[in-house]
């Protein structure tokens, strides 16, 4: 199976780049699967129904949220009919939506799909590494190809996820900081891992928003309304090609590509 696993949409020039690259990289890598982190779609911050359904149609067979999972009220009220979206699995029992589900392909293959969060300078959910124990034990029933998002912002703690679950699920993806990492390998017990996938959109930005807003905000202390940048969107992605079988990573390739 080879997965396309998309980083951080952010805003229109993130859905623009989607549109742009993802037929272009499904040829050039045969790609069976796309997933994608889709949590800063709507404008940076939160996602709606009516965008998902537009990254749908581009595609995007899955996805995964982070910390702007309920930005939009509209999420909190359909996430539970969305059978292609999984939340951070580490909330509150009492939060709307799952935190794991089972991706059955056109050919019936499956693929296992869990999101959790970090807790490290982010906010003080259930223990990432507990709970993801919990769901590989359900989600491994039906199969032996699991993917992990860790959104995360301490690149240790997803780290040390990637080593907690290696050999036991087929590869562990780092989403949150919107910065590409260049340490994407294949783990001992074959397990694949990159601490942060990256940001598709606006690259010539800081992490999604107009460099000269933040710029200015490091400058004066000052708060600022932040703006979605639109210079030089691109897609930040990995291609990960996993043993049917085995359910293990042979290869995972990062993926860096600007739109013309």
């Amino acid at each position: 199976m080879k997965i396309l696993f998309i980083g951080d949409i952010f805003g229109k020039p993130g859905r623009v780049s989607v549109a742009r690259w993802v037929p272009v990289l499904k040829e050039e890598f045969e790609i069976d699967v796309v997933i994608a982190n889709a949590e800063n779609a709507a404008g940076g911050l939160g996602a709606t129904p009516e965008l998902l359904e537009e990254l749908r149609n581009e595609s995007v067979q899955a996805f995964t949220f982070g910390n702007h999972t309920w930005r939009k009220k509209s999420m909190v009220k359909a996430i539970d009919k969305m059978t292609d979206v999984v939340r951070p699995a580490n909330y509150p029992e009492q939060a709307p939506g799952v935190g794991s589900l089972v991706l059955s392909l056109a050919d019936g293959r499956k693929l296992g799909l869990i999101n959790l969060i970090g807790r490290v300078y982010m906010e003080p959910f259930d223990c990432p590494f507990a709970t993801v124990d919990t769901e590989l034990s359900m989600v491994s029933k039906e199969t032996n190809t699991i993917l992990v998002d860790m959104h995360g912002e301490a690149t240790a703690e997803k780290v040390a996820m990637g080593w907690h679950l290696d050999g036991r699920c087929s590869a562990v993806v780092g989403t949150h900081t919107h910065i590409q990492t260049a340490d994407e390998r294949v783990l001992p017990g074959g397990t694949g891992y990159i601490t942060d996938v990256g940001m598709t959109g606006p690259q010539d930005s800081v992490i999604g928003v107009k460099k000269e807003l933040i710029v200015q905000k490091f400058i004066s202390g000052m708060p600022t309304q932040f703006e979605v940048a639109q210079d030089r969107p691109g897609i930040r992605a990995v291609v990960i090609d996993i043993d049917d079988t085995k359910g293990t990573t042979t290869k995972i390739t990062r993926i860096s590509r600007d739109d013309e």
